[in-house]
């Protein structure tokens, strides 16, 4: 049994499951080609046949543009950030439909779009530990944690990304959308994982970059949940979250002392 120590305050737990895109690694930096790409593919489409967005763009997939209409950021509460990547092929798939284009040819025309821009993705293979996390990652394993992944991505797109990263191996258990029936905010998810890692889910804490994160963890009964949001002034979205960290320097590990 492992101590983690956030804020003052002192968690024993045996394993921690972490979310991924913006919690492991860049959200934007491997997201946001993937947005650009398919924002870009849509307007030419729409152009060509003479229809537009229902919405605002910024609003079709929860994305911020500079004066130039490039991808500088994104609403931690979006589509794009909360997401599974079918979930958002639908929305946008609902855009073309509401052009006018019938549904079997408006899904399969945005799964061509997201089809070529995830070959983007996967040819860039941009996905970078975040700071301190690998110092954190080895901390774990030296307290004997046993860690998870648990995300709204494909449990393939996962193992990938994190092998891109170099830190698959500090995870026992990689828990995909596909690999379950309700994906976040329900506790599914989390179960699975604590299953796979042979502990309750009392004994497991949860770090996570969104509010459906924290959800998940409370849902199915976690020790713990912290929020991830280096951002300075923010992180107000994460109201469920038991803590809210800005650098992982601020998790401390120790081991509990057994008494005798």
């Amino acid at each position: 049994m492992a101590v983690l120590n956030v804020h003052g305050r002192s968690i024993s737990c045996k394993a921690i499951l972490f979310d991924k895109d913006g919690t492991l690694l860049d959200f934007l930096q491997l997201w946001g080609p993937w947005a650009e790409s398919m924002l870009s593919q849509l307007k030419v489409w729409m152009k060509e046949h003479g229809v537009s967005f229902t919405v605002k763009l910024e609003h079709v997939l929860g994305t911020l543009h500079d004066s130039e209409g490039r991808i500088n950021g994104y609403d931690v509460q979006g589509p794009l950030a909360i997401a599974t990547v079918d979930e958002c092929n639908g929305w946008l798939a609902g855009q073309l439909y509401a052009g006018g284009t019938p549904w079997n040819e408006a899904i399969t025309t945005i799964r061509q779009f997201s089809s070529a821009a995830m070959k983007s993705v996967r040819e860039r293979k941009s996905a970078e530990p975040l700071p301190g996390l690998l110092d954190l990652l080895q901390r774990c394993k030296e307290a004997g944690l046993s860690l998870a992944v648990v995300t709204s991505d494909s449990t393939a797109a996962a193992e990938a990304h994190l092998e891109w990263m170099g830190i698959r191996s500090f995870f026992t258990s990689i828990v995909g959308c596909d690999r379950v029936t309700r994906g976040k905010p329900d506790g599914e998810s989390f179960l699975l994982a604590c299953r796979e890692l042979s502990v309750e889910a009392h004994e497991a804490v949860v770090i996570g970059d969104s509010n459906g994160d924290m959800q998940m963890g409370r849902h199915a009964g976690s020790a713990f949940t912290v929020g991830y949001c280096p951002q300075l002034n923010q992180g107000s979205y994460l109201h469920e979250a038991d803590a809210v960290i800005r650098h992982y320097d601020e998790v401390g590990i120790g081991l509990k002392e057994e008494r005798e």
